[in-house]
């Protein structure tokens, strides 16, 4: 009995120092895989390319409207209404105000890509690291930390050129704030449509950002890159 156990004890031990050894190697082999700069590199490219796509892509005319994933609603207050105002004649008004909303986002998108680059190019080896390992939202996380306020400054005047003149976006802003001094606002709900349009904007263009990057962690083959083939399909 003693002795089979022994011969138990010298098999776990073998086992498991087998085990350690063949995580060890495969620890190793992927250290060796790539670089410390070879990830920070990889990342940069990444982001690069997301960035320089999703501003194409939205940029263009139906960039927004044409695209079911990140087409700009009406306010959460006007979608729920929206029944009884076409009912009563107003459904020109509520689709020109559509029409508007998602217009100028394709517009005040175009003007982002400046500010993410200089997002990329101050990124550092820890925010490379975090959106390397940190999952789907890693990109949209360190962009919307980077440039979300920077970008909803500069989206604003053409957000509010395109809808100040529309009598229902007008109405709505009334509404609005003050349903907002009465604490009634709440949530998710913009005080204006001009705050709606530029959060929503924002929302778009680092989703599309983000199905970008993931597309790039699926088939980092198919981006062409050898540095992003080096990097992705080793982790």
């Amino acid at each position: 009995m003693n002795r089979r156990r022994i011969i138990l004890s010298s098999a776990c031990q073998a086992l498991a120092g087998s085990t350690a050894l063949s995580l060890l190697a495969s620890s190793s082999a992927q250290a060796a895989a790539f670089s410390q700069a070879d990830a920070t590199g990889a990342v940069r490219a990444a982001l690069e390319r997301g960035a320089d796509i999703a501003v194409k892509q939205l940029g263009q005319v139906n960039g927004f409207m044409g695209n079911d994933k990140i087409r700009i609603p009406l306010p959460e207050v006007l979608e729920k209404a929206a029944p009884l105002l076409r009912a009563v004649g107003r459904g020109r008004q509520l689709d020109d105000l559509v029409n508007a909303m998602n217009h100028a986002a394709e517009n005040a998108v175009s003007l982002a890509l400046p500010l993410l680059r200089n997002a990329i190019k101050g990124m550092s080896v820890q925010d490379a690291r975090q959106i390397l390992t940190g999952g789907d939202h890693a990109v949209t996380d360190f962009f919307a930390a980077k440039t979300r306020a920077p970008l909803g400054v500069q989206f604003t005047p053409l957000v509010n050129k395109a809808v100040e003149k529309l009598s229902l976006a007008q109405r709505y802003n009334e509404l609005a704030g003050k349903a907002s001094s009465m604490g009634l606002i709440k949530g998710n709900q913009a005080a204006t449509v001009q705050q709606h349009v530029t959060t929503k904007a924002l929302d778009g263009l680092y989703f599309v950002i983000g199905e970008e990057e993931r597309r790039i962690r699926q088939d980092p083959v198919g981006t062409g890159s050898a540095l992003l083939k080096k990097v992705f399909s080793s982790l």
